[in-house]
């Protein structure tokens, strides 16, 4: 493994692979490598998107549209200037000590939001993009392995996607989002998503390919919640996401080895996915 000695990269696989599916604990179903669902890490989860929802709202109403607005100047100046540059600027939000996570019975709650900006495209450009849901498993790709409109009313969409996540082991989860956008201006457009069903496929690919029943998994993704704002202005389109997610917790003993991993994804996956909405959007527009 590039990067880490052969007994810390032995390890770290261990680690894994243990979470994913060996002995983690003793009793139940946690001997197996799987954890439930419990009802209290739900309703924390369902408390803290609430809690962002209306911090959404407020901002929606208020301002400032982008949070790079609300910055210091100094800061303000800076992050802007990555973006020009062609960089993804990311934050974590919310969290104990900065970590970009909060606590939640069983589970761990994941807050990152970021931002790119595409010059010399229009709203238009990359709602084109968004939208184009058929084709998120191009765009995506590796991530969103499938992807397809389930159906389509206006402004609002059910669409399947299928991610897959490789973190040494590889995990792939099929899950459903109800997604609607808004039109706040000529100039600026925000949308909502909520993932309804994630479930983790075993066996992928195979003639064994089965789905275990949600919530009673390895617990990689129990929940997925997201926001996107784009602005047109600056001569091209700011595109700004801040996901929430829900995982498991770390199991005991294995903390110091794992952790730095799983909470590592939530923020890995918001810069690819804003980098590859970026280099979408100015592929198509030379078509």
């Amino acid at each position: 493994m590039k990067g880490f000695p052969d007994r810390t990269a032995a390890s770290l696989a261990v680690g894994l692979l243990a979470l994913g599916g060996m002995a983690i604990r003793a009793g139940g179903k946690e001997a197996h490598g799987f954890s439930s669902l419990r009802v209290a890490t739900v309703r924390a989860f369902e408390a803290y998107v609430a809690g962002t929802e209306s911090e959404n709202s407020q901002s929606l109403g208020r301002g400032p549209f982008l949070w790079l607005d609300g910055l210091p100047e100094g800061e303000r100046k800076t992050a802007f200037a990555q973006l020009l540059r062609g960089e993804v600027v990311i934050e974590r939000v919310g969290g104990t000590k900065g970590e970009g996570r909060a606590e939640a019975p069983g589970g761990m709650i994941h807050d990152w939001k970021g931002i790119v900006f595409v010059p010399d495209a229009k709203l238009d450009d990359v709602l084109k993009v968004l939208e184009d849901y058929d084709h998120e498993s191009i765009y995506y790709a590796p991530d969103v392995e499938k992807s397809q409109i389930e159906s389509h009313n206006g402004d609002h969409y059910r669409v399947f996607l299928r991610f897959r996540r490789h973190k040494i082991v590889t995990v792939v989860l099929d899950t459903e989002h109800d997604v609607t956008y808004y039109r706040d201006s000529a100039t600026r457009e925000h949308s909502r998503s909520s993932a309804v069903r994630i479930a983790q496929v075993v066996d992928p690919g195979s003639s064994e390919e089965r789905e275990r029943t949600p919530g009673e998994d390895a617990g990689f993704l129990w929940g997925m919640e997201t926001w996107w704002r784009m602005e047109e202005r600056d001569g091209g389109v700011y595109i700004q996401n801040q996901v929430v997610t829900l995982t498991r917790d770390i199991p005991t003993g294995l903390g110091w080895l794992i952790e730095p991993f799983i909470t590592s994804i939530p923020k890995e996956t918001l810069e690819f996915t804003l980098g590859a909405t970026r280099k979408a959007v100015l592929a198509r527009m030379k078509n």
